[in-house]
């Protein structure tokens, strides 16, 4: 059986050629087991906001590949879905565009004594966010972000 990371790269490139004619982004990727079942769970995007018919077609034409090339063995759920409004930053380009929204970090060791971060992301470099918090501004090693989303700000 095929591990997680290497189902996660069958399926971005099963998706590669379809996302890229269509306008669309794949924002994460998962296949994860939920009680006793598997979940392949694919989150899209594009630009103005992805709809239930987007996600549609992107399930239809990835089923379609998934039965031809029947790279997971286990039986499991597809989900086609929008990352949200909070949405995840995992890649280099995620954080470009999150450049002066509001978002949310979490660090695998304390950075100023704290290893969540909420604030404006003032600058990213693909080895430092910096994140303004209040009147503060927090410098965060890429290296050592454990996870990382816009956040809706109330």
């Amino acid at each position: 059986m095929a591990t997680q990371e290497q189902i996660k790269s069958i399926i971005e490139d099963m998706l590669k050629d379809f996302v890229e004619q269509n306008g669309f982004e794949i924002v994460d990727i998962e296949y994860v087991k939920e009680g006793s079942n598997w979940f392949l769970r694919v989150y899209a995007d594009k630009e103005g906001g992805i709809d239930i018919d987007d996600c549609g077609r992107i399930s239809e034409y990835l089923s379609v590949q998934l039965d031809e090339k029947d790279p997971i063995t286990d039986a499991y759920f597809l989900e086609v879905s929008s990352p949200g409004a909070e949405r995840p930053l995992k890649k280099t380009q995620d954080f470009y565009k999150a450049v002066n929204s509001h978002v949310f970090v979490t660090s695998y060791e304390p950075i100023d004594g704290s290893k969540e971060f909420e604030g404006l992301l003032q600058s990213y470099d693909e080895e430092v966010l910096v994140i303004e918090i209040g009147k503060k501004k927090i410098s965060i090693p890429v290296a050592k972000v454990a996870s990382a989303r816009l956040a809706i700000v109330f």
